[in-house]
């Protein structure tokens, strides 16, 4: 039997953070097709393993044990396989970081896809994407990342919150590349740490496979049709 089964849509998205941390561990997992995580989301509360609104959801077989909720997710698994610090200020920072990353993918889906993206609205948002990106360089500059070495939380070797950063900007700017400039501009010590991150032989084979399972798809739906077509407009902001 396999260690865990995620739900998630078929894309690389928030459940990527997930799939990321799962493959650092070495932890078997698979995954429901589409149709059952519509049918676990439509089901009345009392009827889920959890009750949640909508994915991701991660069921530990070990345990038997469901969680939803990305950031929930997350901290129950990095702390399983020893991946956040026992003290308190670091597990602090890395809740920090995931509410973050949280945040970062809100914003770029327009609040879940409430809203379209227009050329307008992405040339506003461009010095508040910079901005987020500045605040994870500043963070990892403080604990002495540097473009060459180093992890976000001054770590000796990665822990949940160098796979969250890298998830979140090595998934966004490789998903969407005209975005690549943008963060090598505003945030090169993370563009280093995504790098590095990425080499990792569990995060390399894990980007082949969901690349060949998954396509190019990111955030899906309309919602990315609508951010493609904007980040790809000739001269738009954040183009190259």
């Amino acid at each position: 039997m396999t260690d865990y089964t995620l739900h998630y849509w078929p894309i690389q998205f928030r459940g990527q953070f997930v799939r990321a941390v799962l493959a650092h561990v070495g932890a078997s997992w698979n995954e429901t097709g589409f149709d059952d995580i519509v049918a676990r989301k439509s089901a009345k509360p009392a009827q889920q393993p959890i009750p949640h609104m909508g994915p991701p959801v991660l069921t530990d077989h070990d345990r038997e044990f469901s969680i939803s909720q990305m950031a929930a997710i997350l901290v129950y698994l990095g702390e399983k396989h020893g991946l956040v610090a026992d003290d308190l200020a670091s597990r602090a920072m890395t809740i920090k970081l995931i509410d973050d990353a949280n945040d970062v993918l809100y914003e770029m889906t327009r609040h879940n896809g409430a809203q379209q993206w227009t050329h307008e609205a992405w040339t506003g948002f461009q010095p508040r994407l910079q901005r987020w990106m500045v605040i994870f360089e500043e963070t990892g500059r403080r604990n002495g990342l540097t473009e060459q070495s180093g992890f976000i939380l001054g770590t000796d070797v990665p822990g949940l919150a160098d796979l969250v950063t890298a998830t979140l900007w090595g998934t966004m700017t490789s998903k969407l590349p005209a975005l690549r400039p943008m963060l090598e501009a505003h945030a090169p010590a993370i563009t280093g740490l995504c790098d590095r991150v990425g080499a990792l032989p569990s995060q390399t084979e894990l980007r082949i496979k969901s690349d060949e399972d998954f396509g190019d798809a990111w955030c899906g739906g309309e919602i990315e049709a609508s951010l493609r077509a904007v980040i790809q407009e000739p001269n738009a902001p954040g183009s190259s």
